[in-house]
């Protein structure tokens, strides 16, 4: 293991960012009747943290 795992700004702000998506998601399942919608934006942000990781990462950012 490398001496900064999981402590890079892009590996930061994948989880932030997936953090945000699944918070979302789940309000979208608290309402009622369920709001598929809300839940659905919430698993396309939750898919964008993996996005936005693989281009920081790509940028030198996760090393």
């Amino acid at each position: 293991m490398s001496a900064n795992h999981g402590n890079t700004p892009a590996a930061w702000t994948a989880v932030v960012i997936g953090l945000v998506g699944v918070v979302v998601g789940s309000v979208g399942l608290l309402f009622n009747p369920v709001s598929m919608p809300v839940f659905w934006v919430g698993v396309v942000i939750t898919l964008a943290s993996l996005v936005v990781y693989g281009v920081m990462a790509k940028m030198g950012l996760a090393s």
